[in-house]
């Protein structure tokens, strides 16, 4: 999971605004070879953790029964976090140092321990992998991409980096990825800093890497946009690259 290089070449009719509140569900359509597909976004505003992983499980678990799988559209969710500390399946204990008040919550997703809290963008992608013709490491490609276009449209200048998924400003990272895949659908996805409290991060090693240093869009772009609008515009990229 370390390339970042993945380019699509394919149109797709927008059929909503590209802009729009923050509890407000959109889709958008595309045809490939005589056939359309249909991707929904939804807007869950600010939530918990532990109820929205459950909720993907559920999700995931029910589309990859073969009987219903090719009439559950793919989803993207957008989502804010209460304060949460979550390890992924490859978490160390050595990486969470001090939580305090904050919940540890283990979840199923790559990678190691990261953090969630207000003012993040959470996007998690529920797609279809071999129908959308997406290997795991296109997906995290795409993802990828679509942060470092969205940064960009504000003038932050940001890229990936080989063996560390993610986006990164210099040396800094703003956003993590990680994902799970299960008989071929994925869940979990991104989380992008736009205007946080960074300080619960000091309280890990972000990503399992120790003395990782984390921003936000706050400190690099004036004014700062905000979350609903950063939440959209990523979630958009993201749809517009899969098919």
């Amino acid at each position: 999971m370390d390339s970042c290089s993945f380019s699509v070449n394919f149109s797709r009719k927008t059929e909503v605004a590209i802009h729009a509140p923050f509890d407000w569900d959109s889709s958008l359509r595309s045809r490939f070879g005589g056939r359309e597909s249909l991707l929904r976004i939804k807007h869950l505003g600010q939530t918990n953790f532990i109820d929205v992983f459950q909720k993907m499980r559920d999700f995931t678990l029910a589309r990859t029964v073969d009987d219903t799988r090719a009439t559950i559209a793919d989803e993207i969710w957008i989502t804010e976090h209460t304060p949460v500390f979550t390890q992924g399946q490859a978490g160390r204990a050595e990486h969470l140092l001090t939580p305090r008040d904050i919940p540890v919550v283990q979840c199923d997703r790559g990678g190691q321990v990261t953090y969630h809290g207000p003012g993040q963008a959470i996007v998690y992608l529920l797609i279809d992998l071999p129908r959308a013709e997406l290997g795991i490491r296109a997906l995290v490609s795409l993802i990828q991409d679509s942060i470092i276009e969205v940064l960009a449209r504000y003038g932050i200048k940001s890229a990936c980096k080989q063996g560390a998924p993610g986006v990164y400003v210099g040396e800094q990272k703003i956003a993590s990825l990680g994902l799970r895949v299960r008989k071929g659908c994925s869940y979990h996805g991104l989380s992008l800093n736009v205007d946080m409290d960074l300080e619960p991060f000091s309280r890990i090693h972000p990503c399992g890497i120790t003395g990782l240093r984390m921003t936000h869009m706050k400190a690099l772009t004036e004014p700062c946009p905000s979350l609903g609008q950063v939440s959209q515009d990523v979630a958009n990229a993201c749809g517009m690259r899969i098919r």
